[in-house]
């Protein structure tokens, strides 16, 4: 098996997407003294209810508090409206009724105080789906949320909100359980935000500063960036993070983007420069208002004071460990084949106090080792 089909655990920051949304929130409450109000305004979904009653559902004590992030690219808003061509080219994407969560990790926090962990699971990563086939996880929500629909309206249901409520409900079932599947774990929280929440996220904290170490360019993603360090801030966020093509190890260049990404972006929101602005503070909780779902009765500021530790780097981001990133199913499709002994094996290991090290870190760039990384001014640098 060659280096890029080596079981591999990429560190690539110290802090998380779920610490910087929650974050977000809690200053803004604090700037406003509105908890209340904030917290009334998301949006919630009840999926985690749903799916703890499923009879294949993991044990809920597991050793660990388990949030699951997700990234979608819908191009509707969260009732299911779809977006103006306007914003579309903004989001330097076009109209498209289906979708897919291309951005998937598991945040891990251990229960006794340890390291915690936040677990990327590559989108192509081929998995059993409830209710559908075996097919990439990124397809579980999109493809479950579609069949429902249609069977809704097939059975006489007229009412297009029903209808999006449920399929929507529905869709997250299927991804929530897929990912417990995989990884053994029950997920405790849950938080999704789409490509237009990212778009307007990175837009309110002021861009977020990332490094490059080569010059890139990918016409389907709209990414054309020069090397070295830069900040990147709504289009060009997305363009940044959905680069796939012309990196060297394709989508698992992609989530190390990702997670240096968000590992920035989480510092970027905890600076006194954004969490002192009102106006900062003010496009932030709308930008969260209108694109950022979580599960029903999760007090996210409560999460806040229990995850004091992770702004000290007390959290690192790692990726399951992978067979073959290069693989192909009985379908032709290009797919991510992975061990699920494996994986549950690994995702255990990450609450384990002892520490784990079964799986070392796959160096993926020679240049930057993820022991070793480089970095410009206190930031990565990828490719």
């Amino acid at each position: 098996m060659g280096s890029r089909g080596r079981r591999f655990a990429l560190v690539c920051g110290r802090a998380s997407v779920a610490l910087a949304s929650a974050l977000v929130i809690a200053a803004t409450a604090v700037a406003r003294n509105a908890h209340d109000q904030v917290q009334q305004a998301m949006t919630t979904t009840p999926v985690l209810s749903q799916v703890a009653t499923a009879p294949d559902a993991p044990p809920k004590d597991d050793g660990a508090t388990d949030i699951l992030l997700v990234g979608d690219d819908r191009r509707t808003d969260l009732k299911g409206n779809p977006l103006p061509a306007s914003i579309l080219r903004q989001l330097r994407t076009e109209a498209n009724d289906g979708f897919s969560t291309d951005t998937l990790i598991l945040l891990r926090i251990p229960k006794d105080g340890g390291k915690s962990y936040a677990v990327s699971i590559p989108r192509d990563t081929e998995v059993p789906i409830a209710g559908y086939r075996t097919d990439k996880i990124n397809s579980a929500y999109g493809a479950v949320k579609y069949l429902t629909a249609q069977r809704l309206r097939a059975n006489g249901e007229h009412d297009n909100t029903k209808i999006e409520q449920d399929s929507d409900a529905a869709g997250r079932q299927a991804l929530v359980s897929s990912v417990q599947a995989l990884t053994g774990l029950t997920v405790d929280h849950y938080a999704e935000v789409s490509l237009y929440g990212f778009y307007l996220l990175s837009q309110a904290i002021g861009g977020v500063p990332v490094c490059l170490l080569h010059a890139t360019s990918d016409p389907n993603s709209g990414a054309n960036f020069r090397s070295g360090p830069q900040t990147v801030s709504g289009g060009s966020a997305l363009s940044f993070v959905r680069q796939r093509d012309n990196l060297p190890h394709g989508d698992l260049d992609r989530i190390v983007r990702q997670q240096a990404f968000l590992a920035a972006a989480a510092k970027k929101v905890l600076s006194a420069g954004t969490l002192l602005d009102p106006d900062r503070l003010s496009a932030l909780a709308a930008a969260v208002q209108k694109s950022v779902v979580i599960d029903q009765g999760w007090d996210v500021f409560s999460f806040v004071q229990q995850a004091q530790s992770l702004t000290g780097g007390n959290v690192e981001f790692v990726t399951i460990p992978v067979v073959n990133p290069n693989g192909r199913n009985d379908r032709g499709q290009s797919i991510v084949v992975v061990d699920p002994a494996a994986v549950k094996t690994f995702v255990a290991g990450l609450a384990d106090s002892s520490g784990f090290t079964a799986h070392g870190p796959l160096r993926l760039n020679a240049a930057a080792p993820a022991s070793d990384p480089i970095t410009v001014n206190g930031t990565r640098c990828v490719n």
